[in-house]
């Protein structure tokens, strides 16, 4: 049974709630070393479901520290093509495997990397290329279809969705405060949907719940640190781990 765990998988998964709340606390990088962790002390798909109630809440710490930067005009336009993405898959989660599913979405992220930067080295106004990218509806809705389909498969968005909050300029706390509320929502839209692919369970929330406490002490902890990264390192380390994230999926 997935919670008759050995020594070994409960020092990683305990590694990995911790990675959860660093993530959600707004250390760049630490949510995607998460979702390695949880895949390797628990089942991949199992994992999934596991560590679900654990973001929810490392989300909650995240929303009480920094919601009052949230900027809710950019979360309204992205919500809507997310919750496409979830669905899209819902359908897919039991159709492919969990290497192929790793590639697609490993591949993805990295093109959509390469496209912004190659925008961004093509038009000289950067001013005009950030307010173009801002209104741009392909742009928001591949983003949010995709990031959708990378949080219900691997509760992965997080590398897609820091693309679209990056390009349209949010500085380092709005940046966070946008993010903790979009992951809160797409979160709770995903319980049920993991429930019914009986992803989810009394006895996998048991789990989750025991190491949500751990997320939630690095999530309080971890603002203390954020607040000495300069915003260009931050932005660094942002597309830095996308970039790690992308081929960590398209060759894991």
């Amino acid at each position: 049974m997935l919670y008759e765990l050995d020594n070994q998988a409960w020092a990683i998964a305990i590694l990995g709630a911790l990675f959860v709340g660093m993530g959600k606390g707004g250390l760049p990088g630490a949510g995607n070393l998460s979702i390695i962790l949880f895949a390797m002390a628990f089942p991949t798909k199992a994992s999934v479901g596991i560590l679900l109630p654990v973001l929810i809440c490392a989300d909650i710490v995240a929303i009480a520290v920094y919601q009052r930067h949230t900027q809710w005009k950019y979360l309204l336009k992205l919500l809507p093509w997310v919750t496409i993405g979830i669905g899209f898959g819902a359908l897919l989660f039991g159709r492919m495997d969990d290497g192929l599913l790793s590639k697609v979405i490993g591949g993805i992220l990295l093109l959509m990397v390469a496209v912004h930067f190659i925008r961004k080295r093509m038009v000289k106004d950067l001013e005009n290329s950030e307010a173009e990218q801002k209104h741009s509806l392909w742009f928001i809705g591949v983003t949010g279809i995709f990031g959708g389909i990378a949080t219900l498969l691997a509760n992965a968005a997080g590398p897609v969705v820091a693309i679209y909050l990056l390009a349209v300029g949010l500085p380092k706390y709005a940046f966070i405060g946008t993010a903790a509320w979009f992951f809160f929502i797409i979160n709770v839209i995903k319980l049920p949907v993991q429930v019914s692919l009986d992803n989810l369970n009394w006895e996998t929330l048991k789990i989750s719940l025991f190491l949500g406490i751990f997320a939630i002490i690095a999530g309080l902890i971890t603002p203390r640190i954020v607040k000495y990264i300069p915003q260009k390192t931050f932005e660094i380390l942002v597309w830095f781990f996308i970039v790690v994230a992308g081929l960590k999926m398209l060759i894991w």
